[in-house]
C-alpha cells in the first residue's frame, strides 16, 4: 500500500481521497447471506429445528465443522497494531482500516472470506492463547503487522498448536514475493544463485524471512544488515534473532557499515528505512546491478536516482513505479490452495511453489518487468494451483 500525495484528482491528493472513501465506505466488507430465509421452511432449514442436526454431526465429529459451515473457507486476520505499514505501533484499533484491506484482498483476488481481528495486547501468551481459542471458527490463520522479535515467538507457537495453516504475510507473503523476483532477476544477470551475492538490509520479520526462502532456493552468499551495520557472527549485542541470522549468513565474514556490504555485491534487497542507499553504493556493485528497495512509502533509494547510478533492474513497494514487490501477488492464492487441500500448516515446498508460480506468470521478462502487476488475476489462480499440488 502506498502513502504519497499523487494529485490524480485536481488538487485533491491521493491521501484526502483516500480519506473521503474510507469515510464513505464505513468498512471495506460486508457479511452476504447464502441462505435464503424467505419462508418458515428456510427458517427451520437454516435455523431451528434443522440446525441441530449439522451441529450433533459436528459434535460427534468436529471435522465435519469443514463441511457444514464457512469455516472451510474463512481466515483469521490477526494484528496487534505494532508494525502497521510505515507508521510503527500504531494499536489495534488504528490497524482496522488496514486489515479491512486485506480482507477486501483475499477477497477480491483469491475468494476467501477473511475476518479482522485486531487484539488489545501486546503479551505473546496472551494473543497466542487468544487465537488458540478461536481455531474452530477459521480455516487458517494470517498474521499481519506484528513487530518483531515478538512476531517469530507468536508463529512459532501457534504453529505447535494449531491444526490450521498459519502464516506470517509480513515474513512469508514478503519472501515468496521478492524470491520471485529474484528468481526473473537473475534470469537477465546471468549469474546462477551460487554466484549471485546479496546484501539485505532489514534484519526483521521481512528480512529474516526472505533470508531462509533464499537459502532454500540455493542462494548462498547473503549479507544482512540492521540500523548498527552487517551483522556477523560474534558481533556483540545481537539479540536471539539477529544472533541465528548471523549463524547462516555473511561466510565471508564482513563487518562495517551497508555502504561496506555492498562493495562488490550483485544485488540489493531493502526492507528497512528510507534514503539508506546512495547513488556511491550502487556503483560500488558488481556489474548489472539490482535493486529492490521496498521501504514503504519512501525506499531505501528512489528508482530514478538508482537508475542513474547504474542498477540494470529496480523495484519497489510501490504502485506507481515499475516492478512492485507486493504481497497480494501470494497470500490470496497461498490460502486459497491451503483452504482447497485442507492442509494442516504452509510448508517451505508450498512457499517455493509459489515463487515460481508468481515469477511464471511474467510470459517476457525485462529489466522493467520482472513481477506480474500486482491486479493480475491469473497470479492467485496459478499459485493456489502450484500450492494445491505440494499436498
Amino acid at each position: 500500500m502506498t502513502h504519497n500525495n499523487l494529485k490524480s484528482n485536481g488538487d485533491v491528493s491521493l491521501n484526502e481521497q483516500a480519506l473521503a472513501k474510507h469515510s464513505e465506505w464505513r468498512g471495506k466488507y460486508e457479511i452476504m447471506l447464502r441462505a435464503p430465509l424467505d419462508n418458515e421452511h428456510d427458517l427451520s432449514l437454516a435455523y431451528t429445528p434443522g440446525v441441530a442436526e449439522p451441529c450433533k454431526e459436528i459434535r460427534d465429529n468436529p471435522e465435519k465443522s469443514f463441511e457444514y459451515t464457512r469455516r472451510w473457507n474463512t481466515v483469521a486476520v490477526i494484528t496487534d497494531g505494532t508494525a502497521v505499514l510505515g507508521l510503527g505501533d500504531i494499536g489495534p484499533l488504528a490497524a482496522m482500516p488496514v486489515m479491512e484491506g486485506k480482507a477486501a484482498l483475499f477477497k477480491k483476488f483469491g475468494d476467501v472470506d477473511a475476518i479482522p481481528l485486531c487484539l488489545a495486547t501486546k503479551d505473546i501468551d496472551e494473543i497466542v492463547n487468544t487465537i488458540v481459542l478461536l481455531e474452530g471458527s477459521f480455516g487458517g490463520i494470517n498474521l499481519e503487522d506484528i513487530s518483531a522479535p515478538r512476531c517469530f515467538e507468536i508463529e512459532r507457537k501457534l504453529k505447535e498448536r494449531l491444526s490450521i495453516p498459519v502464516f506470517h504475510d509480513d515474513q512469508q507473503g514478503t519472501a515468496i514475493v521478492t524470491l520471485a523476483a529474484v528468481k526473473n532477476a537473475v534470469k537477465l544477470t546471468g549469474k546462477t544463485p551460487a554466484e549471485t551475492k546479496i546484501v539485505i538490509n532489514g534484519a526483521g520479520a521481512a528480512g529474516t524471512a526472505i533470508v531462509h526462502l533464499l537459502r532454500a532456493e540455493g542462494f548462498n552468499d547473503i549479507i544482512v544488515c540492521n540500523s548498527k551495520g552487517v551483522i556477523y557472527r560474534g558481533k556483540e549485542g545481537l539479540n536471539h534473532a539477529t544472533a541465528e541470522l548471523a549463524e547462516i549468513t555473511n561466510d565471508r565474514l564482513i563487518k562495517g557499515t551497508l555502504a561496506d556490504a555492498m562493495l562488490g555485491s550483485d544485488m540489493f534487497i531493502g526492507v528497512s528505512v528510507p534514503n539508506c542507499v546512495t547513488a556511491d553504493m550502487i556503483r560500488s556493485m558488481n556489474a548489472k546491478p539490482v535493486i529492490f528497495a521496498m521501504s514503504n512509502p519512501v525506499p531505501e533509494i528512489m528508482p530514478d536516482i538508482a537508475k542513474e547510478a547504474g542498477a540494470f533492474i529496480v523495484g519497489t513497494g510501490r504502485s506507481d513505479f515499475p516492478n512492485q514487490i507486493n504481497n497480494v501477488l501470494a497470500f490470496p492464492g497461498i490460502f486459497r490452495g491451503a483452504l482447497d487441500a485442507r492442509a494442516p500448516e504452509i510448508t517451505i515446498e508450498m512457499a517455493l511453489a509459489a515463487a515460481e508460480a508468481i515469477a511464471n506468470c511474467v510470459s517476457d521478462v525485462s529489466p522493467g518487468c520482472i513481477i506480474p502487476k500486482a491486479l493480475d488475476k491469473q497470479v492467485a489462480e496459478a499459485v493456489a494451483k502450484a500450492v494445491y499440488n505440494c499436498k
